[in-house]
């Protein structure tokens, strides 16, 4: 079971064949096997809120602290390191592995972040000011792709530090959660235009419409299925989505009320699993 108002967020396929997730408000680092045992390990810097996170190339979690500024290394054990971020209150939100063997991070007041697993890091600015760049992934081109929220643009970055970006058509999307897809194109979530964005390593956009309004997409994740899954956590969402890589989206209604799906991952089982930020669950669908 987990802390209570735990605020589950972030969710990554990690050591051990588990899942690995942050608790927001509850300062930990939870960890759920696939028969669904819970175990919890704290943070020491207090009030760090935990956010994204991820299995890195050195065989530890790798996450983000949001308020704290520090990007987080935790063994499969339970031992945690931290590492300050270089520019104070940078708001360090999504974390991927790159490449080039370091941990790629997007800080919300406007720059992509590096650390190498020795905790070494280093920022780029993004050219747009006040970008907000929340997720990021790594793409099949061998550059790190991410989105521009406020900007409403989706970037790329080099492994050398070379930033390119590319507007999205519709106005106002507030591009969220990016991920690599099974057809070499980039999927995103566009959180305010209830969408589902594809670009190509080209920067060809294309926007599919989410049945429901006000899902609110937040989380996406390639399935095992060749398809794209997502989360709506808009309170007339409440939904895991699926979406086919020629544009077909199918809804699953969650049973628990006011959930807040927030962030998603294909398991080592084959199947998804997600957070609810509000429901204080780990929830698990079978494609």
């Amino acid at each position: 079971m987990l802390t209570t108002g735990a605020t589950p967020a972030g969710i990554t396929s990690g050591p051990g064949g588990n899942l690995w997730f942050t608790e927001g408000i509850g300062n930990n680092i939870g960890k759920i096997t696939t028969s669904g045992a819970v175990a919890e390990y704290p943070i020491p810097t207090a009030s760090a809120v935990p956010d994204g996170i991820t299995a890195g190339p050195d065989g530890n979690l790798w996450f983000t602290e949001y308020i704290g500024s520090n990007i987080g290394k935790m063994t499969a054990s339970g031992a945690v390191t931290e590492y300050p971020v270089p520019t104070t209150n940078a708001e360090p939100g999504a974390i991927t592995a790159g490449p080039d063997g370091n941990l790629w991070f997007t800080e919300c007041i406007g720059n992509i972040g590096k650390i190498t697993t020795s905790g070494v890091a280093t920022e780029y600015s993004v050219p747009t000011a006040n970008a907000g760049p929340i997720g990021i992934t790594t793409g099949p081109d061998g550059d790190l792709w991410f989105t521009e929220r406020a900007a409403n643009k989706i970037g790329k970055i080099t492994t050398s530090g070379v930033v390119t970006e590319y507007p999205l058509p519709t106005a106002s999307a507030a591009p969220f959660e990016i991920t690599t897809g099974p057809d070499g194109n980039l999927w995103f979530t566009e959180e305010s235009a209830d969408k589902i964005g594809k670009i190509t390593t080209s920067g060809v956009v294309t926007e599919y419409p989410i049945p429901t309004a006000n899902a609110f997409p937040s989380g996406i994740t390639a399935g095992s299925d060749g398809n794209l899954w997502f989360t709506e956590s808009g309170l007339s969402g409440e939904k895991i989505g699926e979406i086919s890589t020629s544009g077909a989206v199918t809804e699953y209604s969650i049973p628990t009320a006011n959930a807040n799906p927030t962030d998603i991952v294909a398991g080592p089982d084959g199947n998804l699993w997600f957070t609810e930020y509000s429901g204080n669950k780990i929830g698990k669908i079978v494609p």
